[in-house]
């Protein structure tokens, strides 16, 4: 299995075209040691020739100009993105099919919650028919995997993660299992797994599990602290109203990942506000001391 992390960052990247936070402004004036960061996106393979994207972020086109593999190579037109799976459909993740317009048909894998948002209140499906039109596979909830033809011997599986829909959602205040899920991926020879989650609230029985299944984790590393925006001075939310688990503090990220010594544990969807964007600070030598890394965009992971 091939895993290319296409963007690390959260939602507006890093530095995010509006903010001036610590992080934004030093990497800006070349005084913070950090690498740039698009919105977080992977994309998988079974071969290293046809790949499944997952989550289709505003940064796709960037994406697959800046490597090789997605970029036509085989036609006049082409591209090595074969399918696009969606873990929710937030404004970060589903706003790139609109770049994807001028290909193929888009073979798509969501919920049927996440369709009925990108029908109703993001209406993204019903715009792209007038252009490539749209495949919709549904993605089952119920434990069940499924397969996808573009990555033969891998099998997915979604995992429902507690969330809110998106404010745009019909269902805004009325959540459903299938508005946001995380993602088990499996080699059908050999059994060996990732498990992808940038966004996790919360650690339930059966996240646990599936954590502690994996050879390889890519899980929530939005945020440092709990009151982090605060205390950056760009916003009052707390990471747990936005449906995050910071890395510090009693039952944090770290404290998780501590007592799982089997899985690869590497942490994606960065805030433009945590520390540990900074290569050389001692949040980060925190995270290398538990044996935890932290995505870049580029990133090459083999399972």
């Amino acid at each position: 299995m091939h895993v290319h992390v296409l963007g690390s960052g959260a939602g507006g990247g890093f530095p995010q075209w509006n903010c001036n936070c610590d992080n934004c402004a030093g990497l800006r004036r070349g005084t913070l040691r950090a690498r740039p960061r698009e919105q977080s996106s992977i994309a998988i393979s079974a071969d290293g020739t046809d790949w499944v994207l997952v989550n289709a972020s505003p940064d796709v086109r960037s994406q697959i100009n800046g490597w090789r593999a997605l970029q036509p190579g085989r036609a006049r037109r082409d591209t090595g993105i074969r399918a696009v799976l969606l873990i929710d459909s937030q404004i970060d993740h589903a706003t790139g099919l609109l770049i994807l317009r001028e290909g193929e048909p888009i073979e798509l894998y969501c919920t049927e919650m996440v369709h009925q948002d990108l029908t109703t209140g993001l209406p993204l499906v019903r715009v792209l028919e007038h252009y490539c039109g749209v495949n919709w596979h549904p993605v089952p909830i119920d434990g069940s995997g499924f397969g996808i033809p573009a990555a033969p011997g891998l099998r997915f599986t979604a995992v429902p993660l507690r969330s809110k829909a998106p404010p745009y959602s019909p269902h805004r205040h009325d959540p459903h299992p299938g508005d946001n899920i995380g993602l088990r991926v499996e080699r059908v020879d050999d059994g060996r797994r990732l498990f992808y989650a940038p966004g996790l609230g919360g650690i339930t029985g059966e996240v646990r599990r599936e954590m502690d299944a994996a050879d390889c984790l890519l899980v929530d590393g939005t945020f440092w602290t709990g009151d982090e925006m605060e205390r950056c001075g760009v916003g009052h939310k707390r990471a747990s109203e936005m449906g995050h688990l910071p890395q510090s503090g009693p039952g944090g990220m770290i404290e998780v990942l501590r007592g799982m010594p089997r899985p690869r544990k590497v942490l994606i969807h960065i805030n433009n506000t945590n520390p540990i964007l900074a290569d050389d600070g001692p949040e980060r030598a925190a995270l290398a001391a538990e044996g935890i890394e932290v995505a870049f965009d580029g990133m090459d992971i083999r399972l």
